[in-house]
């Protein structure tokens, strides 16, 4: 069975800019709707160093042709120098959903 062409998208951003990157996303049609999830602490090596931040991720739901366009839009909107963006796509869902996701990222749509 072939999935649906949707993508979960997972990316790690300050607490304070994370509603305002949100709605953006989804106001671009880029995302059909991103949880945000406060509270995250992420440790990680950053120019040779270990490094720990508090941060919000950021799930963000789209279909998978508008993978690219966020891709590319990500980066100007972003406040760090290198943005986790990573595309995980989605093996099933709901159909309801998974339309209403496609729909809500369609450019040419109306609603």
């Amino acid at each position: 069975m072939r999935g649906p062409a949707i993508s979960v998208l997972l990316c790690t951003c300050p607490p304070d800019r994370a509603e305002a990157l949100a709605s953006d996303l989804v106001k671009r049609r880029l995302a059909a709707c991103v949880n945000v999830i406060s509270g995250v602490a992420s440790i990680y090596r950053w120019e040779g160093k270990v490094e720990r931040e508090e941060e919000a991720l950021l799930v963000i739901k789209t279909s998978s042709e508008r993978i690219d366009a966020l891709m590319r839009a990500l980066p100007d909107l972003h406040p760090y120098d290198t943005p986790e963006l990573l595309a995980l796509p989605v093996g099933a869902g709901l159909s309801s959903y998974v339309e209403w996701v496609r729909a809500s990222t369609n450019d040419e749509s109306v609603s």
